[in-house]
């Protein structure tokens, strides 16, 4: 009998991921392709949207190639992206603009605005961020940016993949949502926000569930992606609630925990949760699930400016040896004792989203002396960014619930000092599966549902091969919880001086 595979595509931030799997979990083959992230002006952030559309093409036909399977026996592909991007296109579906990204922050002055007006996070779960296409739309309609213009449609990387593929304009429930333009409660558009944004029903997608299917490629394109003209691409979702998803984090009381170039933790519930304190956000996935949690945009990136700054030895070392830089630093980072010795690292080097929603933030060093070297550096750079998502951890409980489970999931999964980190700080087994591509994962379950090749969300909890479980060090926990006390203090002391910095950052040429 023909075995059958499904591919889940994860087009990520800075690159594109393609992996094969069998239906029982099992990972088959990985194909990975990068791209860059360009900075035009400060705090902006874009991409090239064809170069990302060749990546992902690329990564489908290169992961089917490696693991020598025939075009027919993959039986569906399920598509996850990241959240928050926003492309200007024309009727013929050709960018106008560059894939604005989460990361960008040309909105902060229209953000401001935006979050006193309460009523719309509680209506669409989107915090007021320079993140949310939202905010985006709006800069561009103050701003008189051509693109916006001109613009016959408004679509994420993923809505302008489907429609260059498919011509369909369609997008999942997840990746609607987190446009800050999509009413969670009534999973339609809010002609309220809309209008706020300027712009028309006509100009959106239309918001489907996410075992929607798009179908029917042409030879050439079929070709390129080394697939039959008729499989099944599902929608699926973002790739947050897809790695919880993935990791199998449905239930109440499991949080997923994912670090990949930012990071986020996450908790899947029946209803949707908001309140005026707007910390978290609050996101449509199926018609009766939403995922709550929030997102930092400081994770695996603060590791690479770590890299970057005082990594030269271990990078040198990496590219004469054939060796890992960042296994060489976590190497040296495990050499000092838990908490940095008093060393804390505020890790808002992209500014910063949940729970604060402060794109002015800026990372900050506290607590140098003579005695700390390169090693405690690092290491409080690991715990800065795990102290963050422990206090999105403490907001996420106050609306969903306290935490009963703990998986992780993305890039820091590999890491055994960063993922002790996590146990320590949180006080929690941390458990891992074998994979660490859970939103690819998480698509294509749901692709495999679409197909009917899978009975329920549910049962994917058998379909996760693990990996182990991180237990908590009693002493390290202790010795946490004094410092999270100053760590969580430190913002409020700093803003203020956050905002004279960031201020006179944008205005240095």
């Amino acid at each position: 009998m023909m075995e059958k595979y499904v591919i889940g595509l994860d087009i990520g931030t800075t690159s594109a991921k393609a992996v094969l799997f069998k239906k029982n979990g099992s990972v088959i083959a990985e194909s990975e392709w990068g791209y860059s992230v360009s900075h035009p002006n400060p705090s902006w952030s874009e991409q090239d949207p064809i170069i990302i559309e060749k990546a992902a093409i690329t990564a489908i036909r290169s992961v089917t190639k490696k693991a020598g399977v025939m075009k027919k026996q993959v039986i569906a592909v399920g598509i996850s992206t990241a959240m928050h991007s926003l492309i200007c296109v024309d009727n013929k579906y050709n960018p106008l603009s560059p894939s604005i990204i989460w990361a960008d922050g040309r909105s902060v002055e229209q953000a401001n605005k935006l979050r006193l007006q309460t009523d719309i996070y509680l209506k669409t779960g989107t915090p007021i961020h320079p993140m949310s296409p939202l905010c985006k739309l709006v800069w561009m309609k103050e701003n008189d940016y051509q693109p916006y213009i001109e613009a016959a449609m408004f679509v994420s990387i993923k809505e302008f993949l489907l429609l260059r593929w498919f011509g369909e304009a369609v997008v999942d429930y997840s990746i609607a949502s987190a446009t800050g333009l999509f009413n969670i409660h009534t999973f339609d558009w809010d002609d309220d926000v809309l209008e706020v944004a300027g712009v028309t029903r006509n100009q959106l997608s239309k918001p489907v569930g996410p075992t929607a299917i798009c179908q029917g490629l042409t030879s050439e394109l079929a070709n390129l992606l080394g697939l039959e003209t008729d499989t099944p691409f599902v929608l699926a979702g973002s790739d947050g609630p897809l790695a919880n998803l993935g990791i199998g984090a449905i239930a109440p009381g499991d949080v997923a925990i994912t670090v990949g170039t930012s990071g986020a933790i996450r908790q899947m519930a029946s209803k949707p949760q908001t309140d005026n304190r707007q910390e978290v956000f609050c996101y449509a996935v199926t018609e009766d699930r939403w995922i709550m949690g929030g997102p930092t945009n400081n994770g695996g990136i603060v590791f690479q400016w770590l890299r970057d700054v005082l990594g030269e030895k271990e990078v040198e070392l990496a590219l004469t040896k054939g060796e890992n830089a960042y296994e060489l630093l976590t190497k040296l980072a495990s050499t000092v004792t838990p908490g940095s010795d008093g060393l804390l690292f505020l890790p808002f080097l992209n500014g910063e989203r949940a729970p604060y929603w402060d794109a002015n933030a800026r990372g900050s060093f506290i607590g140098l002396t003579m005695a700390h070297k390169k090693e405690h550096m690092i290491r409080a750079g690991l715990e800065g960014v795990v102290f963050s998502l422990y206090s999105v951890a403490v907001a996420l409980e106050r609306l969903a619930g306290e935490s009963i489970n703990i998986f992780a999931s993305g890039g820091f999964a590999r890491s055994p000092l960063w993922l002790q980190i996590v146990a320590d700080i949180f006080g929690q087994p941390v458990h891992v599966p074998q994979s660490h591509q859970s939103s690819a994962w998480g698509a294509a379950w749901f692709a495999l549902l679409a197909v009917g090749e899978a009975s329920s969300l549910e049962s994917i909890k058998d379909s996760i091969p693990m990996k182990q479980t991180y237990e908590p060090n009693n002493l390290a926990s202790n010795n946490y919880k004094e410092l999270y006390k100053t760590y969580y203090q430190l913002y409020e002391v700093l803003k203020p001086h956050f905002s004279t910095i960031a201020n006179y950052q944008r205005n240095v040429k």
